[in-house]
């Protein structure tokens, strides 16, 4: 599914609609009905981790705090600074794994719990499948042939049609109504609000690395390429427990978390491609043979994970025991 960069850069999209009224509905989504949203004016739009949300209120009702004015307010109050920037692309990486990421993000979704106001309300919830995305204004269309050989462009979940003309396209989305956003800002890697103690916190407990980076509890909008890529970029080893590295460690492999990310928003703004140096990768950037295990806790949700047995040595936990390694 589309991590917290990408999420963010579909959020920018939306925001020029902000204040626009529904004037004609359509897509294929049966988990809505769709033309529940004609004439309803759009009254904001707010992006917490994986997730995008879209206030609609009646035409004729008040506007309200847009989002941009909620940030804002928040950071005026908090004294924070804004985040930095980043851009929107595809990733270019091979297409090999790409069915196994889509079934397991897809059992990784099933398994998120519900939003704490999920029922009737005037918000609407989009989670992204792996390749969803939005189009502002244009239709997504086929680059390629399908296994049957046919050019069918991709069908959308929703379209809105704007009063102004212009429109909004939602491609392998799931959506739900809900009174208000599911958020807590203190755990988005990309928030003004992050913090950065509660982080080192998770970091520490006992548990393989890799496991605690995934936890949307503490680093909402982190997903498996950014876990991968930062995990080499600080020469970690997956399957470290957090309790046998150094808080210089932890701190630095935070460090890169924040980094990574702002700068593959900052690459997606700008129209940039994202080119991972050991997500599905064969080798490292240093020529050595990579290995890659499906890794997760026992019973709960697994991943693919890609390592440099070089790069990123196994690490000895605080008992002696080294750290298991699955291929």
């Amino acid at each position: 599914m589309p991590e917290g960069p990408s999420v963010r850069k579909f959020q920018l999209l939306t925001s020029p609609f902000v204040g626009q009224v529904v004037a004609k509905v359509g897509g294929s989504s049966r988990k809505i009905n769709v033309n529940d949203l004609n004439a309803l004016r759009l009254q904001d739009s707010q992006v917490h981790g994986k997730n995008l949300y879209l206030a609609f209120v009646a035409a004729e009702g008040p506007l309200g705090p847009t989002a941009e004015e909620t940030v804002l307010q928040r950071e005026a109050a908090s004294g924070a600074s804004s985040p930095a920037q980043g851009g929107r692309e595809q990733v270019c990486v091979p297409q090999a794994h790409h069915q196994d990421e889509e079934l397991q993000e897809l059992q990784h979704s099933r398994s998120e719990p519900p939003d704490a106001a999920e029922g009737p309300g005037n918000w609407l919830r989009f989670h992204f499948g792996l390749f969803g995305s939005i189009r502002a204004n244009e239709f997504s269309r086929a680059n390629k042939a399908n296994k049957r050989g046919d050019w069918k462009d991709p069908i959308p979940r929703l379209v809105l049609h704007f009063e102004s003309g212009g429109f909004l396209v939602f491609y392998n989305c799931r959506m739900h109504w809900c009174s208000s956003p599911r958020a807590d800002p203190a755990s988005d890697i990309l928030s003004v609000e992050f913090h950065r103690g509660r982080a080192l916190d998770a970091l520490r407990v006992p548990e393989p690395i890799c496991y605690t980076l995934l936890d949307q509890r503490y680093f909402s909008g982190l997903g498996n390429i950014i876990k991968n890529e930062i995990l080499y970029l600080a020469k970690i080893h997956p399957l470290t427990r957090g309790s046998a590295l150094a808080l210089s460690d932890l701190e630095h492999l935070l460090d890169c978390a924040i980094q990574f990310s702002s700068a593959w928003l900052h690459s997606k703004l700008h129209g940039k491609g994202l080119h991972p140096q050991i997500y599905q990768k064969e080798q490292c950037p240093l020529g050595h043979a990579v290995m890659k295990g499906t890794l997760g806790p026992s019973g709960g949700f697994k991943r693919l994970t890609w390592w440099c047995p070089q790069c990123q040595p196994a690490v000895l936990s605080v008992d002696g025991d080294p750290s298991p390694v699955t291929e």
